[in-house]
């Protein structure tokens, strides 16, 4: 790798760091480390509606230092709020104590005030960090390219997550697999604490660094809970978290995403959708899908997500103890999981069937219809789309079901549990029906064949694929006839696709 000499900030008013954010905590969180330069970088992928809602300049893209600082060539001024760090985090990986883990190729640029609020950057890829493990702290193209369109879709999508503010690319070679050119992302979130910052804090014993990760989590993005005192305030936290992990749960179960690598510093205390790696969302819907070639026991596979989600709670309640100290009410908080997700899930596929009200058969109506889908392997997303267009044309039509029941080698199974859902969702409702599941279930998702066909083209030097998906991406229930084909279904070649953690 070509290592190139820093050079010094230039004039950058939007990037401008308020005092509130992270670093403000101080040396026990954040570790100033400067990045690393790339040589000759590039724009790969610009996000202008997260610029636009971010307050950032209409010409963003048009200014040099901005590239140049969005990929670590620029050596922000240490000595303003808005010096580089990386912060340290300890976890649990697959299950297992991994120890001190951190930030080992991210390095943060603080918080900047925005019209949505303080937000804090992110350079992934940007170089070594004290806590790279030896590492080289890059980040390749390939899997750049699929975390930028990632966030951004489940943004779309309507998904709690991280985002993405943009691409930088450079021909500086990083050697995973194979020998690959680097790239940069900018990622942006409200805040990128982790259940194993808790961790990294209680393992050693560090109360008085707990307890102010803790009071800062509350008062930046939990605001109601300040008014609280001692544990109550804690209790309450760990409540909040709990609940918002459970929500996001049920949104990714609903949508067929799959994260891959659940592991305890891979998760979010706002309950965002963090750190996209090996990612899947479902094309043949199959409810023991692993989507991370390296786990080999299939632990984090997608039916399992909800019940690891749990597990990593615990694990967040563990390291909150010092701070509760009464075991009771910290169980409480956590045991509400078991309500907190099977509602959010009930409601979610209510939602996608457009079914109002609660009625008692709606659950078992719901995993009759998710048997059928893993009898077939039926398309997940094609599944719920033509089913939202089929409940809106049966008003009018009696063959509209026949495209869903084309998707079946089953159709007797696909017929008997139509009927049955047919005569819950009521004739007179079908048109309302239809047009609110249509803006339910996407037509457009993150489909594994179409980010290798933008990574493809990307490697080429043509991002324009990459600019096209994100658009259609940032609005996936929408109808983008110039891009219909990407709405059908996934080629065969796409199963041979692997993804690990490298992705």
């Amino acid at each position: 790798m070509l290592h190139l000499p820093v050079t010094p900030s230039a004039n950058l008013p939007w990037l401008t760091a308020s005092d509130l954010g992270f670093a403000s905590l101080g040396a026990e969180f954040a570790t100033p480390t400067a990045p690393t330069p790339l040589p000759s970088a590039h724009w790969v992928g610009c996000n202008d509606a997260l610029r636009s809602a971010l307050g950032l300049p209409a010409d963003l893209w048009q200014q040099p230092d901005a590239l140049d600082a969005l990929t670590g060539n620029l050596l922000v001024d240490a000595s303003s709020a808005m010096g580089t760090f990386a912060s340290v985090y300890s976890g649990h990986q697959f299950g297992q104590w991994a120890g001190q883990l951190g930030d080992g190729r991210a390095l943060n640029l603080g918080a900047i005030d925005t019209p949505v609020g303080l937000q804090e950057l992110q350079l992934k890829g940007a170089g070594p960090t004290p806590f790279s493990r030896r590492g080289d702290g890059r980040a390749v193209l390939r899997s750049s390219i699929r975390e930028f369109l990632a966030s951004e879709a489940m943004h779309g999508l309507g998904i709690p997550t991280t985002r993405a503010l943009c691409v930088t690319g450079s021909p500086g070679h990083v050697r995973r697999e194979e020998v690959e050119t680097a790239a940069v992302v900018t990622r942006v979130a409200p805040s990128f604490v982790r259940f194993g910052h808790f961790e990294h804090f209680a393992a050693n014993g560090q109360l008085d660094a707990l307890r102010a990760l803790a009071d800062h989590v509350v008062a930046a993005h939990f605001p109601a809970l300040q008014a609280l005192n001692g544990a109550t305030r804690y209790v309450a936290l760990l409540g909040d978290v709990t609940q918002r992990t459970a929500a996001l749960m049920a949104q990714w179960q609903a949508v067929g995403f799959c994260h891959g690598v659940m592991n305890t510093d891979n998760m979010s205390v706002l309950g965002l959708t963090l750190d996209y790696g090996p990612f899947q969302y479902l094309d043949g819907f199959d409810a023991n899908h692993i989507c991370n070639h390296s786990d080999h026991q299939g632990r984090y596979a997608y039916a399992r997500q909800p019940q690891i989600a749990y597990w990593n709670l615990f694990c967040l309640g563990q390291a909150m103890m010092p701070l509760i100290d009464d075991q009771a009410p910290a169980l409480a908080a956590l045991e509400s999981y078991k309500e907190a997700f099977p509602a959010a899930m009930d409601q979610r596929m209510r939602d996608k069937l457009g079914l109002s009200g609660a009625h008692a058969g709606d659950r078992l109506l719901v995993e009759d219809l998710l048997q059928a889908l893993q009898q077939d392997r039926v398309d997940y997303t094609v599944f719920w789309r033509r089913l939202s267009v089929a409940v809106r044309e049966s008003a009018q039509s009696t063959h509209a079901f026949e495209p869903l029941r084309d998707l079946f080698m089953h159709r007797e199974v696909f017929d008997a549990w139509c009927a049955r859902y047919l005569e819950r969702l009521g004739v007179p409702n079908r048109q309302i029906a239809g047009d609110a599941m249509l803006r339910t279930n996407p037509k457009y998702i993150l489909r594994n064949h179409l980010g290798e066909l933008a990574i493809r083209q990307a490697k080429a030097g043509n991002f324009a694929m990459v600019q096209d998906l994100l658009q259609v991406l940032h609005n996936p229930f929408d109808e983008h006839p110039s891009y219909e084909a990407w709405s059908g279904l996934a080629p065969e070649w796409a199963s041979s696709i692997e993804i690990s953690c490298s992705s």
